[in-house]
């Protein structure tokens, strides 16, 4: 049964010869959820030798990992490796490394960078992972007060609002929810927004 994370964590590893590891894991429902989330850390530690990283999306299938300059497979793949023994999915891992001057060689390599996300998310919260959809809706000013309520009851996470001439929505809610929220967004403008043919 996979399992999805349901908040964010840090977790920093005991040095490792001088070198010190910090994993952060959080969910990521799409590849650019992770790739913000990889860029914020790079952002938040500019000074760190590598940000190593994996994540695993569910829907599409998506298992990815990069080494950020350490020896190829030292780093990504064992990440990859714990989230997937985990049976996590929708869920990234970015482990930082500042290099403390003694080379590990890629067998502790695999040790330091596996063993940090391992222990990161062993610490974690997890919940079964629920298939979630992505719906886009538009509807005027005047409909924003029905609107937010018709989704505020369902396990909804609104992803983008555009206020321009229109309010353009997008809404990531449990794939078994998606046929009630159009029903009710339906009643909250009189039948002006269906889903889509």
């Amino acid at each position: 049964m996979a399992r999805t994370l349901r908040n964010r964590l840090r977790f920093e590893a005991e040095l490792v010869k001088g070198s010190r590891f910090i994993a952060t894991a959080a969910p990521a429902s799409d590849e650019s959820q992770a790739k913000a989330l990889l860029d914020e850390l790079r952002s938040e530690w500019p000074d760190a030798s590598h940000h190593c990283w994996a994540w695993r999306l569910a829907a599409p299938a998506i298992d990815r990992a990069g080494d950020d300059g350490e020896p190829s497979g030292s780093a990504g793949r064992p990440i990859l490796a714990a989230l997937t023994g985990r049976e996590l999915v929708d869920t990234a891992v970015i482990v930082t490394r500042w290099f403390g001057g003694t080379k590990l060689g890629v067998g502790g390599l695999v040790r330091a960078y596996g063993g940090t996300a391992a222990q990161a998310l062993d610490t974690g919260v997890y919940d079964e992972w629920v298939a979630r959809s992505i719906i886009e809706f538009t509807h005027t000013h005047g409909e924003t007060g029905p609107v937010e309520r018709a989704f505020a009851g369902l396990d909804s996470t609104e992803l983008d609002v555009d206020w321009g001439a229109e309010v353009t929505r997008r809404i990531q809610l449990p794939t078994s929810e998606v046929e009630s929220l159009w029903a009710a967004l339906a009643d909250a403008t009189n039948g002006r927004i269906a889903p889509p043919d």
